[in-house]
């Protein structure tokens, strides 16, 4: 949690200056102090925090609202701020993926368990996006090496073994990854193609 840049939005200044002090007491760097949700949005996407603790109820935008805009932008673990238990408030913080909710008046080690947690949670978040995207990556991959295996089948009369092996003869001779001759394949297939 040292050096943790983090990003608060609060419009009560006495508040404010609390979370601020109990932040640094944790060893935070407290980069932005937003005291509306669009001046929120504006610090987020500026500054670029580590996280972002914020309000629900802020003038001209609320908390809640500031942190979907800012989610569309970028992927920020966030923690919410209320001085009400309220479901519906709570059922929209789940839906927006906050990965903490802290009613007020807020101690120092309530703060600092809430944010160990929501790191550790982020980070798994983190790790499956990551997981998923080379997934999807290898699939995508994986189809269009299929495509290409079919058009080298069929133009040059090659059992599937034998034009496998074409494929990665042609990889290694052109120094490429076999997705890149695939693709080549495919282009060169469709100029070829009267349809």
């Amino acid at each position: 949690m040292k050096d943790l840049k983090v990003l608060i939005a609060e419009d009560e200044s006495l508040i404010l200056m609390g979370l601020r002090s109990n932040l640094e007491n944790l060893g935070c760097k407290v980069v932005g102090e937003a005291t509306n949700g669009k001046e929120l949005v504006k610090l987020a996407v500026e500054k670029k925090p580590d996280m972002i603790i914020a309000d629900i109820n802020l003038p001209v935008m609320d908390g809640l609202e500031a942190l979907r805009r800012i989610s569309e932008k970028v992927f920020i673990p966030t923690l919410i701020v209320s001085g009400y238990d309220d479901e519906e408030l709570i059922d929209r913080a789940k839906k927006l993926g906050v990965l903490g909710y802290l009613i007020k008046p807020i101690d120092e080690s309530d703060l600092k368990a809430e944010i160990e947690v929501a790191l550790s949670r982020f980070e798994d978040i983190k790790n499956l996006k990551d997981e998923l995207e080379v997934t999807k990556e290898t699939l995508e991959s994986r189809k269009l090496i299929e495509k290409a295996k079919g058009i080298v089948m069929e133009r040059l009369q090659l059992n599937e073994e034998e034009s496998m092996k074409f494929l990665q003869k042609k990889s290694r001779n052109s120094n490429k990854k076999l997705v890149e001759v695939a693709k080549e394949i495919i282009e060169a297939d469709k100029a070829f193609r009267i349809d």
